[in-house]
C-alpha cells in the first residue's frame, strides 16, 4: 500500500481530485457535463505534444521547439492547400502537417545526433530560427478564411448532449490524442526501441555497450517529436478556424510541466504515459477552471507554478529518504 501511495502517478491523482472537489463545492458548474467536455477539448492539442515531450525527456534530452514546428506546420500547411488544393479533405491538411513537422524534427536530429550537441541549446536554436523564418519569409497575417474541411472538422461533434444553456459537444479529435497515447504506451512497453530511449536516459554509455544504437534513437524521438507536433498545430488551428503565426509559441512552459508532474524527470530515465495523461488534466483544470473559483487570470500562473512546485517537490524528498533508508539497511 505504501508503495502506491509513494507513486508520482497516485500524489498527481489525488491532486486532482482534490481540486475538482475544491473547485466543484465552490461552484457546481465544474461538475457539469459541458464543462467536462469543454476540458476534454482543451486537452487535445496539450495532450498530443506532452506524448512527444514525454519521449524526450525519458531519452535524457529537453525539446522546446515543438511548438515553432507545429505552428510553421500549420501556417505553411494552410497556405500550401489554399492555393493548391483548397477542396482537399482533412485528412491530407493532417498528412501534409505531419510531413512539414517531421522534417523540422529531422533538422534537431542532425545536430543532436550527429554532432552531439546540448538539446536545450539546439532546440532553442530552431526555435527561434523556425520561428522568425515564419514571421520573414511566410509573413503574420491571420489566415481567418480557412478551407472548408477545417471549418467542417472545427464543428464536427463525436456526442451531443442537452444542456440548461445551449449544447455539450464532444469533439472527435479528442479520439485522435488517445490513440497517439496509446501508441507511444505501447512503443515504451513492448518495443525494443522503447527500452533503448529508457536505457539512454538512464545510462547512455551503458545503453551504447549494451548495443542500443544511440545515433537512430536520438534520430527517431526528435523525427516523431516534429512529426506530433505537426499533428498537434494543424489540430490547433483546425479548432480555432485560423491560422495565426503569433499563436502556439509560448505553450512550452505549460507542456513540460504537464510532463515533469507526472513523473517524468528531467534527468532522464523516467516517465510514463499514464502519468503525464494525469499531468496534462492537471495542468489543464488549472488553466480552465480556477476562474470558476473566482482565481484571476493573473494569478493562474502563480497557482500553477506552486503546484509544480509541490508536485515535483514531494516525489523528490520521498526518492532522497528511500534512499537514506536503503543506505542505512546497508550500512546495518
Amino acid at each position: 500500500m505504501n508503495r502506491i501511495f509513494r507513486r508520482n502517478e497516485t500524489l498527481v491523482a489525488i491532486t486532482i481530485v482534490g481540486l475538482c472537489l475544491i473547485i466543484g463545492l465552490n461552484n457546481p458548474t465544474f461538475f457539469t457535463v459541458g464543462n467536462l467536455f469543454t476540458l476534454l477539448r482543451s486537452s487535445i492539442v496539450t495532450g498530443i505534444f506532452a506524448m512527444g515531450v514525454l519521449i524526450v525527456l525519458i531519452s535524457g534530452g529537453i525539446d522546446v521547439s515543438f511548438t515553432a514546428v507545429a505552428v510553421f506546420a500549420l501556417h505553411a500547411t494552410t497556405k500550401l492547400l489554399m492555393a493548391y488544393s483548397p477542396d482537399a479533405p482533412i485528412w491530407l491538411f493532417f498528412i501534409v502537417a505531419a510531413v512539414i513537422g517531421l522534417g523540422l524534427g529531422m533538422i534537431n536530429a542532425f545536430f543532436i545526433a550527429q554532432f552531439k550537441l546540448p538539446t536545450l541549446i539546439v532546440t532553442l536554436g530552431t526555435l527561434s530560427m523556425i520561428h522568425g523564418f515564419l514571421l520573414f519569409a511566410i509573413g503574420n497575417q491571420i489566415i481567418r478564411d480557412v478551407p472548408p474541411a477545417m471549418t467542417a472538422f472545427a464543428r464536427s461533434s463525436l456526442m451531443n448532449i442537452p444542456q440548461e444553456r445551449g449544447m455539450a459537444i464532444l469533439h472527435p479529435a479528442v479520439i485522435m490524442t488517445i490513440v497517439i497515447a496509446f501508441g507511444v504506451w505501447l512503443l515504451l512497453r513492448y518495443t525494443m526501441l522503447g527500452r533503448g530511449i529508457y536505457a539512454l536516459g538512464g545510462a547512455p554509455e551503458a545503453a551504447d555497450r549494451a548495443g542500443f544504437n544511440i545515433t537512430r534513437i536520438q534520430y527517431f524521438i526528435y523525427a516523431f517529436v516534429g512529426l506530433l507536433s505537426g499533428i498537434a498545430g494543424m489540430t490547433f488551428g483546425s479548432l480555432a478556424r485560423q491560422s495565426n503565426p503569433q499563436d502556439i509559441v509560448g505553450m512550452e512552459l505549460n507542456v513540460i510541466a504537464a510532463v515533469v508532474l507526472g513523473g517524468a524527470t528531467l534527468t532522464g530515465g523516467r516517465g510514463t504515459v499514464i502519468g503525464t495523461i494525469l499531468g496534462v488534466i492537471l495542468v489543464i483544470i488549472a488553466n480552465n477552471s480556477l476562474i470558476l473559483i473566482g482565481v484571476p487570470t493573473v494569478w493562474q500562473r502563480v497557482v500553477i507554478g506552486i503546484i509544480i512546485l509541490v508536485g515535483t517537490g514531494i516525489p523528490a524528498i520521498q526518492a532522497r529518504r528511500a534512499g537514506k533508508q536503503s543506505f542505512g539497511l546497508a550500512d546495518a
